[in-house]
Parts: C-alpha cells; structure tokens; sequence
C-alpha cells in the first residue's frame, strides 16, 4: 500500500504540473485567441463585446493568479472551455466525438501490436541465435525503424488508390451513419483496418526488442538453471519462468507507450482524415484553437498518467517484491 501510495501522490504532482503548464502555454504564446476569434466576425464588433469574449476564453484583464484559481474552478465542474474553430460548442463536446475514434483505433493497434510483438519476442529469445531468430530480429529491426506517416501514405496508395481494396479516409462510409447495426459496425471495421495495420506494423519490432533482450536477460538467472535441471518441460520454462518475469519491463513500456499510440495515431489519423484526437489536434493547431487545443493535450495527458498508475497496480500482482513493507 504504501509503494502504491507514493506513485499515486507522483501522479498527482505530475497531474497538477500539466494543468499549470497547459493554462500558462496560451498565456504566454504570442497571439490572442479572443482576437483570432474577433478577426473571423465580419462586422466590427465594440470594445465592450471584445473584452466579453476574452472573459469567455478566461483571458480576462484579471490578474494571472486570479485567472489559474478561475481556470482549475472550470476544470473541477468539467468545464473546458467554448472552442474557437466549433463555437460556440464546448471544448468537452467536440472532444467527446473523437475520442471513440481514437479509442478505438489506439486500443485495436496496441493491443495486437503488443500481443503478436511480445510472442515473437518470446520466441526469438528462448530460440535465439537461432534461424529464425537470425531472420525475426534484423526484420523488426528495420520496420521498427520506418516512420508511421510513411508507411501509412505508402499503404493508402498501394492499398486504397490502385488495388482498392481499403477506403482511404474516414472511419466510416458517407452513405452510412452510426447506429447498432451490423452493417455499420463491418463499415467501421472495413475503415479501421488500413490505418490500424500501419500502426501495428511499425510497433511490432519495438515489442520485439524489447521482449527478447530482457527474455534473454532472464533466462541467463540461477532459477532457469535449477528449473532445466529437474527436468520441467521447456515450454513452461519458458512461459511460466521466463516470459512472467521478463513481462515487468515490458509492461511498463505498454503504459508509456499509450503516449506513442497516441502520437502515431496523430500522423495516421492526418493521413486517413480518421476523425479522431489526433485529426482534431491538427485542425486545431492550423486554426489556433487555444481552448481546444489545452482540452485535447490535458486529456492525453490525463490519459497516459493514468495507463501508466494502472501498470504500477499490474507491478503490484505481477512482482511480489513490490508488496512488501
């Protein structure tokens, strides 16, 4: 209990340290939002509406310590301000029709990425210096190495624009809009693949890696030694004895790397036009949408503190040295 309240009081530090940065970036970036937003409206507007508008965005001419106490108040009822680029629909309702997408897409990408990754890691390290251990590694080596956006351009043209075999943008059809329907569900699926594949196929060689050097780093222990000498079948020691134990570093790098995802979503999802967070981040960035832009990278943030406590929970089940006092 103790080790688990140390990281969540870590984790809250850092929680805190991303708000305070992420209401001082709009505030000390050149540029005004509010006058980005004035610069849109055709007619001219009075001094009086232009200083209600910077009231909305929470730029007000109050003191900047008055301005962060008005900001985590807003933050503790959910609110996250009105987006410049939608408005005036709310920051969390214009996130809130992304983040499925993302989810979605991140979820799929990792969790095969991760699951075909470590099982050829575990493969290429019990059999290594192998003939196929020779072929795995120099491969996933040099995928690992090739840049998502690349890749995912290289698929939409093989793939989508002359064989045709995959829509190119969108997570689903223009013909068809969302409902509980099958037919829908095989429309998104059709839509995801594409751009899951790219990002599946340029993570696999970073869970290769790492699975097979710390899977090496295990089964040079005093415990694999004693468990090859009584004669335990080789596949439980390498499953129950070594791939366990070499899980641990692993299973960090799955809660970090949902910062990744997260990022290589970003770039896929430019180039699929897939309506997700990192879509929105884009459009956001290119109309200098500060409120959404702070709602978006608070919610990544919140995203990866929280995946990485959750991998903190698994070191606590997963390595019992961790539990004790």
């Amino acid at each position: 209990m103790r080790y688990l309240a140390t990281r969540l009081g870590f984790y809250l530090v850092a929680l805190w340290g991303s708000i305070t940065i992420n209401f001082l970036l709009p505030r000390l970036a050149p540029g005004d939002p509010a006058a980005n937003l004035v610069s849109r409206v055709a007619t001219q507007l009075t001094p009086a509406q232009v200083n209600a508008i910077k009231t909305v965005y929470g730029l007000s001419s109050a003191s900047l310590f008055s301005q962060y106490t008005t900001y985590l108040d807003q933050l503790f009822h959910g609110n996250l301000g009105i987006s410049i680029t939608y408005f005036p629909t709310p920051v969390a309702q214009v996130i809130s029709s992304a983040v499925l997408w993302t989810v979605l897409l991140g979820t799929v990408s990792l969790v095969l990425s991760f699951t075909i990754g470590v099982s050829l890691g575990i493969y290429a390290g019990w059999k290594r210096a192998g003939r196929a251990d020779s072929v795995i590694t120099p491969l996933s080596i040099f995928f690992g190495a090739v840049p998502y956006f690349w890749l995912a351009m290289a698929a939409l043209y093989v793939f989508g624009l002359r064989l045709g075999w995959f829509p190119i943008s969108h997570a689903y059809g223009s013909d068809s809009s969302p409902s509980a329907s099958w037919n829908f569900v095989g429309d998104v699926a059709i839509h995801t693949i594409l751009p899951a594949a790219t990002i599946v196929f340029v993570s696999i060689g970073g869970w290769l890696i790492l699975m097979r050097s710390t899977m090496i780093s295990v089964l040079s222990e005093d415990y694999i030694t004693m468990a090859t000498a009584k004669g335990l079948h080789p596949l439980r020691i390498a499953l129950s004895y070594g791939a366990r134990n070499a899980l641990l570093p692993v299973t960090t790098a799955a809660g970090i790397s949902v910062g990744f995802i997260v990022s290589g979503a970003l770039l896929t999802e430019i180039v699929f036009s897939y309506p997700g967070l990192g879509f929105l981040l884009y459009n956001s960035v290119e109309e200098v949408d500060y409120p959404l832009i702070q709602g978006l990278l608070l919610i990544i943030t919140v995203c990866v503190l929280a995946a990485n406590f959750l991998v903190d929970l698994l070191y606590v089940l997963l390595d019992p040295t961790v539990r004790r006092p």
